[in-house]
């Protein structure tokens, strides 16, 4: 058979090492993607089968330490295994300064999946309010049921319960927007954070959580790759007082969050880039 003529097949040939250099990339971040997702299944479904017995023996003053103690090792592990391996850059340590502080309500913003467990895995004297399909969860609910979480089904059990968990000493983990950010830079906040807060007479210590990826936001498929590897950032905002009014301080803790994430310390991902131009500038 004839070759093909020589300057064809140095286009071929110019062409092979970048070609094979992404099938690579490809690859291994759908490995990293697998892998990263399967450590976090065993290590929620092993840590699961032991919460069970350990809930139904342990007074509740043992299993809720016991509890949260172990999901900080397990997600500061994770979180550990994610960046040994390439898939994730962390910078998270700014949430060290709020251990041994008095009671605080930690209101994150909630771009991804993930947000909590970053939160989680520098905090471990901390009670979180969860959704309720995720305290069913076969793989996390018998876990965060030892540790005493709060389910958020019951809107006035759950505020009592977070107020309790507050006067008893415990930093409270709460999403103002209530669910994953679906309009950048942020949802509008619902009032519990405030509300509790208030309550409770105890400050609102704002968290900002950055990242360069939209992976595992709002709509994102567990299936779908990421590029690697994602920035994870985390920086301490301003701290709120007790409010007399929860709807006023609800209000201006949207505006906050707002001006601060346009002006953050990460680019944001290319779709909430895209999110942010078709909507145009936000309010002031």
């Amino acid at each position: 058979m004839p070759l093909p003529p020589a300057k064809s097949r140095s286009r071929d040939l110019s062409l092979s090492p970048g070609w094979c250099g992404r099938a690579m990339r490809c690859a291994y971040e759908y490995v990293a993607l697998w892998f990263g997702l399967g450590v976090l299944g065993v290590m929620s479904l092993v840590w699961s089968l032991l919460a069970i017995p350990l809930h139904d023996v342990l007074p509740k003053s043992l299993a809720n330490p016991l509890g949260r103690w172990a999901i900080t090792v397990m997600c500061r592990a994770y979180l550990g295994i994610l960046g040994l391996v390439g898939a994730c850059r962390f910078d998270i340590q700014a949430l060290d300064a709020l251990r041994g502080e008095p009671p605080l309500v930690i209101a994150p913003n909630h771009p991804g999946l993930l947000d909590a467990l970053l939160v989680m895995s520098r905090l471990s004297d901390l009670a979180c309010i969860m959704k309720v399909d995720i305290v069913d969860n076969v793989f996390l609910g018998a876990s965060a049921r030892l540790a005493g979480y709060i389910r958020n089904d019951a809107p006035l059990s759950m505020i009592k319960q977070a107020i309790a968990e507050l006067k008893n000493g415990s930093h409270l983990l709460l999403f103002p927007e209530g669910t994953r950010t679906t309009r950048w830079p942020v949802n509008a906040c619902t009032p519990v954070a405030a509300l509790i807060a208030g309550r409770a007479r105890v400050p609102i210590q704002t968290v900002f959580i950055e990242s360069d990826s939209a992976f595992l936001s709002k709509g994102w498929p567990l299936w779908r790759r990421p590029t690697l590897p994602i920035t994870y950032r985390i920086r301490l905002g301003r701290r709120f007082a007790p409010p007399q009014q929860a709807s006023e301080l609800t209000a201006e803790l949207e505006r906050y969050f707002g001006d601060q994430l346009r002006n953050g310390s990460l680019p944001p991902a290319a779709g909430r880039r895209a999110q942010a131009a078709s909507a145009g500038p936000g309010p002031s």
